[in-house]
Parts: structure tokens; C-alpha cells; sequence
């Protein structure tokens, strides 16, 4: 969840986009909580979601997969927007919201290692691995970061743009695609993370 520094000073892609489209999200925040949604049960809808589209990912049905993650992939800057709407912004709100976010991708990228599995699909199933590590090491860096004190908030290729790439691909049934993308720009970005986390300790320490 985006800090008023963050939206005044956006670093990336995803606090842009949260600054540009900061009016829309809190009205549509209003509207769910008027339906009496909590922030954490519009989270879980998120996750029941993503759950179900990476089951119809492993069953060959990739762009119903996509279709369901594209209506439930908002909902993970809608949660935040009830929250804040209804005064209720917690540490357990973020801390899930960041949680189930892991598992959401977890699901995803699963659902096309299993069915690339069936499909014998040596390559795939790299890709899928490559991409799937390098998008939990982005935000584990960030986490790890954080808690050390340490600004990781940079890199090409944080959440929304991963989803941005995978999810049309998916729709569009061309997952080869995102898979390439994520594997190699994933990665990069959490190498990004590093060496920038790495400057700061170094300039901490005088060097």
C-alpha cells in the first residue's frame, strides 16, 4: 500500500499508475464498501480468483485462465482503497495483502507448470520456473530490504507490470510470450534491487 511520499514521488511504474488512477480507485473503494466488503474479504476474492484461474491454466484453458485473472488482478489495488475509504488501513491488512499477492502468482505461473508438464514441454517449464523465481526474488528483495532499513522500491518490472505482460498473453492464449519477458526482466529487476540496496550500505558506511 502506497505511503503519501510514494504517490508525491513516484519511483515506478505501479506508484505512478496508483497516483494517476488514485480518484478512480477510491470511489470504486467507496462502492465496495457500501456493498459491505472488507478490505481483507475483497483480498480474499482476489486469491479465490487467481486460485481458479491457475486451475484452468493447468487444465489447457488458457485464456479463460487469462479472462478470470483479469477481473480479479484489480482487486489488488482495490483492497487497499477500502481499506483507506473505511479507516481500517492496518499492518495485518498490508502484511496480507502482500501475502496473498505471492500466492496469487503462485497459482498462476503453477497452473502453466502443470499443464506444460503434460505438454512435455521442456522449455516451458524453464521459463516458467525462471519466471516464477524471479518474481517472488523481486518482492523478497524488497521485503528483506525494508526490514533492514533499505529503499528497494526500484526496478522495470514490479507487480503490475508483470501482470500487465502476463495476462494479455494469457487472453490472447500467447503465454510463450509473457514467459519470456518475465524470465529475463524479473530477474534483471531484482538484480536492481540489490545493487541499488547496495549502494545505500555503501554510502551508509562512508565508501
Amino acid at each position: 500500500m502506497a505511503t503519501i511520499e510514494e504517490k508525491q514521488k513516484p519511483k515506478t511504474f505501479t506508484d505512478g499508475m496508483r497516483l494517476r488512477f488514485c480518484d478512480v480507485l477510491e470511489k470504486a473503494g467507496a462502492v465496495l464498501n457500501a456493498m459491505g466488503l472488507t478490505p481483507n474479504m475483497v483480498t480474499t476474492i482476489g486469491l479465490i480468483g487467481n486460485m481458479a484461474a491457475g486451475v484452468l491454466l493447468a487444465l489447457g484453458y488458457i485464456t479463460w485462465g487469462g479472462i478470470v485473472a483479469l477481473f480479479v488482478v484489480p482487486l489488488d489495488a482495490l483492497d487497499g482503497a477500502v481499506a483507506r475509504y473505511s479507516g481500517s488501513v492496518t499492518p495485518y491488512g498490508a502484511f496480507l495483502d502482500s501475502v496473498t499477492d505471492r500466492y496469487s502468482e503462485i497459482f498462476l505461473f503453477g497452473g502453466l507448470l502443470v499443464y506444460y508438464f503434460g505438454q512435455d514441454n521442456l522449455l516451458a517449464i524453464g521459463l516458467v520456473f525462471a519466471a516464477l523465481c524471479g518474481s517472488l526474488m523481486v518482492s523478497y528483495v524488497k521485503a528483506r530490504a525494508e526490514a533492514n532499513h533499505f529503499d528497494a522500491n526500484v526496478g522495470l518490472l514490479t507487480r503490475l507490470e508483470r501482470m500487465l505482460i502476463l495476462i494479455p498473453s494469457l487472453v490472447f492464449n500467447l503465454p510463450m510470450v509473457a514467459l519470456w519477458i518475465i524470465a529475463v526482466l524479473a530477474n534483471v529487476t531484482a538484480l536492481q534491487r540489490i545493487f541499488y540496496v547496495y549502494g545505500q550500505y555503501r554510502a551508509s558506511k562512508g565508501k
